[in-house]
């Protein structure tokens, strides 16, 4: 059991060094969805995150004191049909399982917020399954839950 403080999390750009971190918190979350993404598709959606370039992925790592990652959150910012401004997606988050409600998953959140804000994006915004009731109590506190359901073809 990690004896992380939060005190010591902190939240940063990903980074190419993060990468075997990286690759074993997104498993992870690929996991907890009972999902499965072929390797080509991880590694080119690691270089995207990296990439910086506008209208793709940028990632965000929560470290702990050694600077590991502990948690990610994947974001696209993307313009609106219905705003002159951007939009900004959080298409996912995942925090270590050992560390969970600790407040990693909030600060991961916040730093979200701040790079929308940053920005100029006028709204955030994330889905999530409807079986996932821990993380829908923090998202609860942090957002406000949209009416719409998701269609998927």
């Amino acid at each position: 059991m990690t004896t992380t403080s939060l005190d010591s999390i902190r939240v940063r750009p990903l980074q190419a060094q993060d990468k075997m971190a990286w690759l074993a918190l997104f498993k992870g979350y690929i996991t907890f969805y009972k999902g499965s993404i072929a390797d080509d598709v991880i590694d080119e959606t690691f270089a995207r995150l990296l990439s910086g370039a506008e209208g793709v992925h940028s990632g965000l790592v929560a470290v702990d004191g050694n600077d590991t990652p502990v948690g990610i959150a994947h974001i696209l910012m993307h313009r609106s049909t219905w705003s002159k401004t951007w939009y900004c997606y959080l298409e996912d988050l995942f925090v270590s399982p050992d560390i969970r409600a600790k407040g990693v998953g909030r600060k991961l959140i916040e730093a979200v917020y701040q790079e929308a804000d940053r920005r100029g994006v006028t709204r955030t915004y994330w889905t999530t399954q409807e079986f996932n009731y821990r993380a829908r109590g923090l998202y609860d506190q942090l957002a406000t839950k949209s009416p719409f359901i998701q269609y998927r073809r």
